[in-house]
């Protein structure tokens, strides 16, 4: 009766795949791993329900905050708060891999408001 045998522990998106290490959709905290592809980037997006700590653990990657952007190298950290827009973007020669950690009242992946996709997914 594992999850294991029901639902994959790595789910594959265009972009890359992640891993979750820790957490649920309700516990009030989650924790990713997450890599990006050379070359892609994730969607244009905000959460009603969470915000999100990365921390770059390999690679390079271009983020933007709200208006801002932030270019992070490995052991490199920024904070996204609940509703505001947020990106990463692989900018480097290599794999870029972070941990996520996720915190708020709802965690599901259904909490995701795309505003840009590069794979047609709003």
């Amino acid at each position: 009766n594992r999850i294991e045998t029901k639902i994959h522990n790595i789910v594959y998106r265009p972009w890359g795949w992640y891993v979750n290490i820790e957490g649920n959709d309700h516990s009030g905290y989650k924790v990713k791993k997450i890599c990006v592809y050379k070359n892609k980037r994730l969607s244009l997006q905000s959460h009603k329900y969470r915000s999100e700590h990365w921390v770059i653990i390999k690679g390079s990657a271009k983020v933007q905050i709200g208006e801002y952007f932030h270019i992070l190298h490995k052991n490199q950290s920024i904070y996204i708060p609940i509703g505001v827009l947020h990106r990463l973007e692989n900018i480097g020669n290599e794999l870029v891999e972070l941990i996520e950690t996720q915190i708020g009242e709802y965690l599901g992946e259904d909490d995701i408001i795309r505003y840009q996709d590069d794979f047609g997914r709003i």
